[in-house]
C-alpha cells in the first residue's frame, strides 16, 4: 500500500492474547531463539513491534512466510533488508517447505558459541529451544508441521487457531515452543491495519470494507496492473473521478454477480474480490516495499 502515516484507532487485543503475551515474557528466559514469522506480502506490516520489547536481546531468526503467495523480486528484497538489520532471515513456501533442515542448521549455528559455553561450564548437555512468534494468520501452526514433519499442531485459515503454549520435539537436540498468534495493542497506523487486513490477520470487517476494497485497488493498479488485467479485465484510470464506481460494475459483470434491486451488489463485489485475494487467485501481490519503509 502506499505509505502513509495516518493515523487509526482500532483497539484489537482480545483476552487469550493479553495471556499469551504474559505467558511469553514470563518464559522466555528458558528459551536460545527466537523465530519470528511475517507474512512475505507484508513482511514489515506483519512484523509485531511488541515483540522486541519482550525477547529483548535473544537472538532472531525473521522466517517470511508464503512466500508463493508474494512478488519474488520483493520477497527477495525484504530477507536483505532484514539481514542489514542484522537478523538471520530467509523466506519459505508452507505448501511445498523441504528448507526445514536449513533452518535448525542455522538455528545451530547462532547458538553454537552459547552451548559451547555451556559445555565448557560442565552443564549437562540439552535441546537448543526455539520460541516462535508472529501475528494470527502468518503460517505458525503449518510452519511447525513442516518442521516437525508431522502434524503437531491444529491448524486453519484464520486468525488465532493456536490457542495454548506447547513444546514440540523437532530434532534430538532442537525443540520448539509454540505459542498463539499475538498482535499488538492498538492498530493507529492506516497502512499497517490495512495491509494485515488484507492478510487476513485481523478480521477485514474490523475496517471499513468499501475504504479497504478502494485502497488496494489504487494499489493494485499502481503496481500490478497487469494482474487485474489478467484476472478482471480491468484497467484502472486513477484520473477518471469514477473509477471506483466504474470498477465495482466492471467487476460485477465480469464475475456474473447478480444487481441487487436494480443496482451493482457492492458487497457481494467486494467479497469475491477478498476471496481472490485471500486465496491468491489473483497473482502474487506484495503490499509493501522495502525502499519506503522509515525505521
Amino acid at each position: 500500500m502506499a505509505n502513509e502515516n495516518t493515523k487509526m484507532n482500532i483497539h484489537w487485543f482480545p483476552g487469550h492474547m493479553a495471556k499469551a503475551r504474559r505467558e511469553i515474557s514470563e518464559k522466555i528466559k528458558v528459551v536460545d531463539i527466537v523465530i519470528e514469522l511475517v507474512d512475505a506480502r507484508a513482511p514489515y506490516s506483519s512484523k509485531n513491534p511488541m515483540i522486541h520489547e519482550i525477547i529483548k536481546n535473544k537472538p532472531r531468526f525473521i522466517i517470511l512466510t508464503k512466500k508463493d503467495m508474494a512478488d519474488d523480486q520483493y520477497t527477495k528484497q525484504w530477507v536483505q533488508y532484514y539481514e542489514q538489520c542484522g537478523y538471520q532471515a530467509m523466506s519459505v513456501n508452507l505448501k511445498n517447505f523441504n528448507e526445514y533442515q536449513k533452518i535448525i542448521e542455522k538455528c545451530r549455528y547462532v547458538l553454537k558459541d552459547k552451548m559451547e559455553k555451556e559445555k565448557a561450564r560442565g552443564l549437562k548437555p540439552r535441546a537448543m529451544r526455539a520460541m516462535v512468534l508472529g501475528i494470527p494468520n502468518v503460517g505458525k501452526s503449518t510452519f511447525i508441521n513442516r518442521l516437525a514433519n508431522r502434524k503437531a499442531t491444529v491448524t486453519g485459515n484464520k486468525p488465532g487457531v493456536t490457542k495454548a503454549q506447547q513444546i514440540i520435539r523437532v530434532a534430538k537436540d532442537f525443540e520448539l515452543f509454540d505459542t498463539p498468534g499475538v498482535l499488538w495493542p492498538k492498530l493507529d497506523d492506516a497502512h499497517v491495519a490495512q495491509n494485515i487486513a488484507l492478510l487476513g490477520s485481523i478480521k477485514q470487517s474490523i475496517l471499513p470494507l468499501d475504504d479497504l476494497f478502494i485502497a488496494a485497488m489504487r494499489y493494485l493498479s499502481l503496481h500490478y496492473p497487469q494482474l487485474l488485467k489478467d484476472r478482471y479485465q480491468l484497467e484502472i484510470d486513477l484520473d477518471n473521478e469514477n473509477w471506483i464506481i466504474d470498477t465495482f460494475d466492471h467487476i460485477a459483470k465480469v464475475r456474473k454477480i447478480k444487481p441487487l434491486k436494480g443496482e451493482t451488489d457492492y458487497d457481494r463485489v467486494m467479497e469475491v474480490f477478498f476471496s481472490e485475494i485471500n486465496d491468491g487467485s489473483i497473482g502474487k501481490i506484495t503490499w509493501e516495499d522495502p525502499s519506503c519503509v522509515n525505521v
